[in-house]
């Protein structure tokens, strides 16, 4: 089952770029998507499977009719735990299981079109250098103290938009104005912090021609596109809340 149709990677790169593709689709059904995800796993139905095409785009659905499948599967049933635990221990549950059926893809394309030694670990040193699906989807993706520094500062200043996003008149208004001698290093001293910094909706880095939002619930960044957000629309928002955050507030 595939989104898109038959679609089999051949080298290390594609097959890197499918498990991106298919890696955003389940982070999308877990963040961004939750509430549409959380309903379409019904527990009344017959076992459901989450699954990640490398279109980014994601489906729940029954698994494969065939033996053994085209693919590995993903985990069987996630729908009939839905209602057994709380709601973030269940999605915790799924990106679990959304990792591992990851890995077991990758490297299905690996062994079927003959990875080496060199290229498997080639492989999973690029997957590796991303954070999991579990890590965005639970918020565990380790930052450095002064990223937090920095949320707390944009937070306090109710800042939620990213300065080098805002023309220069808009600057003062959003940021701290700095003491003409510090401006030389304080460049390189942003990037290297906006650097580490995560979506909490695709987990990619901060990248200084993007636009970003910050939570002021979870203190997360977001890119604007992720949550759907223009600077335009920021300029009139009080108090931003994530789409999570929102379901979460929204949902008996």
């Amino acid at each position: 089952m595939d989104g898109g149709g038959q679609y089999n990677p051949r080298t290390v790169e594609e097959v890197f770029r499918d498990f991106k593709g298919r890696r955003a689709g389940m982070i999308k059904a877990l963040t961004t998507d939750v509430s549409e995800f959380y309903n379409q796993c019904d527990p009344e139905k017959e076992n459901l499977c989450l699954y990640g095409f490398p279109s980014e785009q994601w489906e729940v659905n029954l698994p494969a009719e065939e033996v053994p499948p085209e693919l590995p599967e993903p985990a069987l049933g996630i729908n009939f735990a839905r209602d057994g635990m709380q709601e973030q221990d269940w999605i915790a549950l799924v990106a679990v299981h959304s990792d591992a059926w990851l890995l077991a893809v990758a490297f299905y394309f690996g062994a079927r079109f003959g990875f080496d030694k060199a290229d498997r670990k080639r492989l999973f040193n690029m997957i590796n250098e991303l954070p999991t699906v579990f890590e965005i989807a639970t918020g565990n993706v380790k930052k450095q103290q002064k990223e937090k520094s920095l949320v707390s500062n944009h937070s306090s200043n109710k800042s939620k938009l990213n300065p080098e996003m805002l023309g220069s008149e808009s600057q003062g208004k959003y940021s701290k104005p700095q003491p003409k001698d510090e401006e030389e290093g304080l460049d390189d001293e942003d990037d290297d912090e906006h650097g580490e910094t995560l979506c909490g909706a695709c987990g990619e880095n901060y990248a200084s021609d993007e636009f970003w939002i910050c939570c002021d619930i979870c203190e997360k960044w977001f890119h604007g596109k992720c949550v759907k957000i223009t600077p335009a629309k920021a300029e009139h928002i009080k108090q931003y809340k994530c789409p999570t955050c929102s379901n979460k507030r929204a949902r008996p």
